[in-house]
């Protein structure tokens, strides 16, 4: 196969290495706006450099991962279905609604392959505790807290452009809470705090965020997320039921001190960010996407399934701003 990558920023770079190193995968294509970035990757990949996004498609490539910036999303994968070629997109679709669903139009119209670039359904932790839910192992599910820690904030000027915490970050536990609990998200009730470093109240954003998650069967649930984080990258998650619990990234490198005198020590070497916690899930991702560009398996994320996460991103930031509980299907562009 010959695979596209357009876009070849931090992640970019770490997926084309991902692929070049595929047994299926006999050439990439690398295309990025920042020519000498492109270049940089092409390198140490063996990629051939094209000379942007136009290019890499007129070089016969039978497949595409789009990892451009956010706003160029929507676009890359409309190009991509009316060319015919399954595309990799990570997330989100688009930062907003309307852009989501044009992007998803063109590709039913097309009837071709997207998959959405949620990770987390790829860790063993995550797909751990999705069978240990459906097995009835915890019993019936009551409370589910959701928890994701940044380090340290991201540049000033990706803010602006991120689409806010609950699309850009909190985006994940929405999606790993339907997929690991297999119910749908009814109600939520969502507050952020600015109270840190100034550039965040200067991009309208938040960079501590809460929301409250009624699920459709009474199951609550909370999510969590801060940029501010500085014992290290942490990403857990905690189910409760009612005849046992189980934690999803708890381990020796959980950023996370107890207080207990016979507690567990300290991490020595905590996780340092979401490349080298989830790295084996961005490998297996990836590796599903091949195969399902080769017509060899299902799609494990297609872009309905990232849609739902929207909305209810979408009803938390709506819910943060208006003070009130909010229902997905309030948002604007719900069927």
């Amino acid at each position: 196969m010959r695979i596209g990558v357009i876009g070849t920023g931090r992640i970019g770079a770490f997926h084309a290495g991902l692929l070049a190193r595929h047994p299926e995968v006999g050439s990439l294509v690398v295309a990025d706006a920042d020519r000498t970035r492109a270049a940089r990757v092409a390198e140490a990949t063996g990629a051939a450099l094209a000379g942007g996004a136009d290019e890499v498609f007129t070089w016969g490539v039978d497949a595409v991962v789009i990892t451009s910036a956010t706003a160029s999303h929507a676009e890359l994968i409309a190009r991509a279905a009316r060319a015919g070629l399954p595309a990799f997109c990570e997330k989100p679709i688009a930062v907003d609604l309307p852009g989501t669903l044009a992007a998803l139009r063109a590709v039913e119209a097309a009837g071709s392959v997207l998959q959405l670039g949620f990770m987390r359904r790829f860790d063993a932790g995550y797909r751990a505790a999705r069978r240990a839910v459906r097995s009835g192992r915890l019993g019936r599910l009551h409370t589910v807290r959701a928890i994701t820690s940044d380090p340290a904030p991201p540049p000033s000027a990706y803010l602006p452009l991120s689409g806010g915490l609950y699309r850009d970050c909190l985006v994940h536990d929405f999606d790993i809470l339907r997929w690991v609990t297999g119910r749908e998200v009814v109600e939520v009730y969502a507050t952020g705090s600015d109270a840190g470093p100034p550039m965040f109240r200067e991009a309208g954003d938040v960079d501590t965020a809460a929301a409250l998650l009624t699920l459709d069967d009474g199951t609550l649930a909370t999510a969590t997320a801060t940029r501010c984080n500085g014992a290290g990258y942490d990403v857990r998650m905690e189910l409760a039921g009612e005849h046992d619990q189980i934690a999803v990234g708890l381990d020796e490198r959980t950023p996370l001190a107890s207080t207990e005198p016979l507690g567990p020590p300290p991490a020595t070497r905590p996780w340092t960010g979401f490349l080298e916690r989830f790295a084996p899930a961005y490998e297996a991702e990836l590796d599903a996407f091949v195969h399902l560009a080769r017509g060899e398996r299902d799609n494990p994320c297609d872009g309905r399934e990232a849609l739902a996460a929207l909305r209810i991103a979408e009803a938390c930031e709506r819910s943060r701003r208006e003070r009130r509980p909010v229902r997905p299907a309030e948002v604007d562009g719900a069927p």
